[in-house]
Parts: C-alpha cells; structure tokens; sequence
C-alpha cells in the first residue's frame, strides 16, 4: 500500500491536486456528546450562564470547517460552499447528537473538514458548560457519507 502524503524518498508532501477534476462534494460527519441529565436540562432550557450553548456550538462547527486547513498539516484550503451543523437533543444519551455537512466544487474532498466541523461543536458544547460538568463525553465521531470525487460515493449502513 502506498501513502500519498508521502513523496518516493518518504518525506511528508502536500498531495499535488492539480491536474485532478472539480467536481462536486460533500461530506458528511456525526459525534455526540454525552453529560448528565442536569447539565442535559441546562442546556435545553437555555440556562447556561455562557449564553445559548447550541447556537455557538452551531457557529463554532461553521468556523472549524472554514479553518480546517489552518489546523491539519496537510490539508488543502477548499472553497467551501456550504457547511450545516445539526444538533439533536437527545435524552436517551443523555446529550446532544452532533451532524457536519459541508459542500464545495473541488479537486479533493471535505472530509476532514465535516469531522473538524462536529469535533469543533462538540468541544464548543463541553467548553460552555464545563463549569457544571466536567465528566462530559465526546464521541463517535465519523464520517457518514463522502461523495464527489475519483472514488465516488462512500456512505456507511
């Protein structure tokens, strides 16, 4: 198996995409993050004493995909169309479930900018109520779906 982060003497390279085709992509990640049911309760009755913990854990996901490649060695800067971040309540967890869409017309995907979007959100949700729980899980995070691209559509069942 060859690597293609890595150039014929071994060294790490950025992957050269320049001769590759812009299609368009999308990728598609999910995580959650589990706490008590206090701190459950805290957040859907918007009592955080940080403010609305969803909707700036929305706009942290929304600026993690954007700088993706600022924070990843090796990833390239896309020219992102779209980025949703999904977040659903759920009480059997306790917590909330945390979903990443991003689009662009690329020459490579979004992956990592989906799975950098829901671990941005995730770790902006434990950041503002930390102060009350501080044994808050992160977890599950992966990628559903990739489409776009030479390798086409990947999507998990």
């Amino acid at each position: 198996m060859t690597f293609t982060h890595f150039d014929k003497d071994g060294n790490v390279h950025m992957v050269d995409v320049s001769n590759k085709m812009t299609t368009a992509r999308i990728a598609i990640a999910t995580g959650y993050i589990k706490m008590a049911k206090t701190t459950y309760a805290l957040i859907l009755e918007d009592r955080a004493e940080k403010g609305d913990v969803l909707a700036v854990a929305r706009l942290a996901g929304i600026m993690a995909a954007k700088k993706t490649a600022e924070l990843i060695p090796l990833c390239h800067p896309l020219p992102i169309s779209k980025v949703a971040i999904d977040l659903k309540p759920n009480s059997k967890l306790p917590g909330i479930e945390i979903k990443g869409s991003v689009k662009t017309n690329g020459k490579t995907g979004v992956e990592m900018e989906a799975l950098t979007a829901v671990s941005a959100a995730a770790l902006t949700i434990y950041d503002m109520v930390k102060s009350v729980d501080k044994e808050m899980e992160i977890g599950g995070i992966h990628l559903t779906l990739k489409d776009g691209g030479k390798s086409g559509r990947y999507e998990t069942t």
